[in-house]
């Protein structure tokens, strides 16, 4: 769900590859529906529900799990995303995401590496969207430097091309802008350098059909052949007297922004020539999803790399995650529990600890900040969320207001993660394999029952006390944690 076009695109996976059955794209330009106070307008809400209604024919007999539904830049900036989002997931049939900018940009590399031939040396991929623009050097299949710049297609033909005014004044404002944009990367990009340069997603994809149309290259875009383009754009002077082959009518509103980022780039960055990738956003996530299937979930290599940064014992994260999943499995059926809960679960207990990096005292208010906020490959910015909610919620108190960051369908739910996730932090707070032996968990709506093998407690005073201490703290969300 971009900030220009929604995109479907559906796949067969064969033998370990993927086989494209169907695509569909609608021009929704949900970016140029936020208003002053960056919300999404009323007119914008509904063009983008219908489309998604459209959409939702083709996939609601589809699986739940087999769909992979995510937004982009508008949504990220949109005040009013997660209200629209409800309602987008209704329309749809299944789950939406938003992903952050990093996140979109190594999509995209992971999508136009397999889109292209494999090369030797670093490859840079630019992709220009209706709100942002994804820079990426990578090698092989794997993204090296990413970058999400806060200027695309429908934004800058906003701001620079107002009314379909292609004066060459515009022009020069949109270029001065778009340097700006590009100022804080530049060097570290031209310094890292690459061999070969591709671009992907509508603005290139146009642009290279009409640099083909027009004869000025066969199978590139260069400096030149753009400048050309602008310079024909100049002599037309108005959106609606542009005449250029190559260029779809219902690109045609936002192309000299997109164009204008595109000079930018090449003149910033000193690009010589640049292909152009058919692969994008949306064959990244068909990717990553094959990836997840064959166990190469890049959210685990995330958990794994988080962990060495962050000096995280794994040992006593792996202790916390077994138990958090031995409670989770006992509480499953009672609690209507579902697998992408015990994904969630995992992921904040192997994280837990994150917070230690900044200080010991508060440790657990620490890391809810650095998940929230920290570039996760794999992960939408709703999975950070909810591991940030459950991290917050491991320790000490516990307040209904950590959790009023989620959509109120999911609170209670979060509500039983975290005290899963309690439990297990208490029972291993020794940072030992041996703790008081449970030998029952019965859950209900409100209550937890936890009884342990006889004289276990007694043996472990410590562990008493702490549970006694943790069933005063979720008297105070309502919660009933019985021991014996």
């Amino acid at each position: 769900m971009g900030s220009n076009s929604f995109h479907l695109v559906v796949a067969r996976i064969e033998d370990g590859h993927i086989h494209i059955l169907d695509r569909i794209k609608e021009m929704v330009r949900l970016g140029g529906g936020l208003d002053q106070d960056g919300r999404l307008s009323e007119e914008s809400r509904i063009r983008a529900l219908s489309c998604l209604d459209r959409f939702a024919e083709r996939v609601q007999k589809l699986p739940q799990g087999s769909v992979a539904a995510v937004g982009t830049n508008t949504l990220r900036q949109a005040k009013n995303s997660r209200q629209f989002l409800q309602s987008a997931s209704e329309v749809l049939g299944h789950p939406i995401s938003i992903i952050g900018g990093k996140e979109e940009a190594r999509l995209i590399y992971l999508g136009v590496s397999h889109s292209l031939v494999a090369e030797d040396g670093k490859r840079l991929v630019m992709d220009i969207g209706g709100g942002s623009t994804e820079l990426i050097i990578g090698e092989g299949f794997e993204p090296l430097h990413l970058s999400s710049l806060e200027m695309g297609c429908v934004s800058v033909s906003r701001a620079f091309f107002k009314n379909g005014d292609l004066c060459k004044k515009n022009w020069e404002k949109a270029r001065i802008a778009a340097h700006m944009e590009l100022r804080p990367v530049r060097r570290d990009f031209r310094e890292v350098g690459w061999v070969s340069a591709a671009g992907a997603s509508g603005t290139i994809r146009a642009a290279g059909s009409i640099v083909k149309a027009l004869g000025l290259e066969t199978y590139h875009i260069t400096l030149e052949s753009l400048y050309e383009i602008r310079n024909r754009m100049i002599a037309a002077g108005h959106v609606k007297d542009l005449v250029l082959p190559g260029l779809d009518r219902d690109r045609q509103p936002v192309f000299a922004g997109g164009l204008a980022i595109l000079m930018a780039t090449f003149e910033a960055l000193k690009i010589e020539k640049m292909q152009v990738s058919e692969g994008a956003l949306r064959e990244g996530l068909l990717y990553e999803r094959l990836g997840r299937i064959q166990r190469e979930d890049t959210r685990l290599k995330t958990i794994s790399s988080v962990q060495q940064r962050f000096q995280i014992s794994q040992k006593h994260a792996r202790r916390v995650s077994l138990a958090s999943h031995r409670l989770f499995t006992a509480c499953e059926k009672a609690w209507n529990l579902r697998l992408a809960d015990a994904e969630k679960l995992h992921w904040a207990s192997s994280l837990h600890e994150i917070g230690l990096a900044v200080s010991l005292s508060g440790y657990q208010k620490h890391g809810a900040y650095l998940l929230a906020n920290a570039d996760l490959p794999g992960f939408s910015l709703e999975e950070q969320d909810w591991m940030s909610v459950l991290v917050r919620c491991q320790r000490k108190k516990i307040s209904d207001k950590y959790f009023s960051g989620l959509p109120v369908k999911d609170q209670k739910t979060a509500l039983r993660l975290a005290i899963l996730l309690r439990l297990a932090v208490l029972l291993h707070r020794s940072r030992k394999d041996e703790t008081a032996a449970i030998e029952q968990v019965i859950a209900s709506e409100n209550t937890l029952i936890l009884q342990f093998a006889q004289h276990e407690l007694i043996n472990h005073p410590l562990q008493r006390a702490s549970l006694e201490q943790e069933s005063k703290y979720l008297k105070k969300v309502g919660f009933n944690l019985k021991v014996s």
